[in-house]
């Protein structure tokens, strides 16, 4: 069982892990350094650690303690207990959603792992914003999707504010990122799925009829400014938009993640 700590001093260095969550390249550089993610809610910290993630600590205010007890009760991590507004202090932000969480990060799974029994991936390349990847994920996660495959240069799923906006979906659903940027969706074909790209392409079609009938299918989706790179565009198997109103080109690719899940997911 996890054991209590009362910590009063905001300058412990115990709770390193927790401090000025707001910047993003600090959190960014310790969090790579020392292999560790953050969860943030009672319900997200609940999830990654059924999702096999070790515990290094947990942080919470008293009043939090009951509502993690059984998940308290299966870690020999030290939970800190402070005082709400020392929570604020640490932190740099309001901590409003119960607990936080430090978790040992896992290594990225082998691709073949991932999709070993998939039927239904959703590919994102480029995606820089961490809480569109949230999203993103959350969508797929009620929609169906069986795995998420990463490019090499798209934020990080584990990142405190994906994983807050995710719900914890990051945890539920198999992902890695692809080794081989310029060959990730040839092989994706080479492994069976047809991989479908949303584009302003001049031969995309409907997405609805891109998808009819496939099997296994890659819904490919680009970065929030310019889309799809040349490369990921020209290589996929079709091309496809989500047919929109008059005057109106594209979706938030967020938005565009979660009605392309349902399309797709309605084949």
């Amino acid at each position: 069982m996890a054991h209590l700590v009362e910590i009063d001093d905001p300058a412990d260095p115990r709770l390193a892990d927790y401090r000025d969550l707001r910047d993003v390249q600090l959190r960014r550089a310790l969090e790579a350094e020392h292999g560790l993610f953050l969860a943030e809610g009672e319900k997200v910290v609940r999830r990654a650690v059924e999702g096999g993630f070790t515990p290094r600590s947990f942080l919470m205010a008293p009043r939090w303690l009951d509502g993690l007890a059984d998940v308290l009760e299966t870690s020999d991590a030290p939970c800190y207990v402070i005082s709400e507004a020392l929570a604020e202090e640490v932190t740099g932000f309001h901590v409003h959603r119960g607990a936080l969480a430090s978790l040992h990060r896992l290594p990225d799974r082998p691709v073949e792992e991932v999709l070993e029994s998939a039927r239904f991936v959703l590919v994102l390349e480029d995606l820089v914003d961490h809480t569109n990847v949230g999203a993103a994920f959350r969508s797929g996660a009620a929609l169906g999707v069986d795995a998420v495959l990463l490019g090499p240069r798209c934020a990080d799923p584990l990142y405190r504010r994906s994983v807050k906006v995710a719900m914890g979906a990051v945890f539920a659903l198999p992902w890695t990122r692809v080794p081989d940027w310029h060959g990730a969706l040839p092989d994706l074909s080479a492994r069976g799925f047809t991989s479908v790209a949303l584009t302003l392409a001049p031969d995309a079609v409907p997405l609805e009829e891109a998808v009819a009938g496939l099997d296994r299918v890659a819904l490919v989706l680009g970065s929030e400014g310019h889309g799809l790179s040349t490369r990921w565009e020209q290589s996929a198997d079709r091309r496809a938009i989500i047919p929109m109103a008059a005057g109106i080109d594209s979706l938030n690719v967020a938005a565009a993640a979660a009605v392309a899940c349902y399309v797709t997911a309605r084949r």
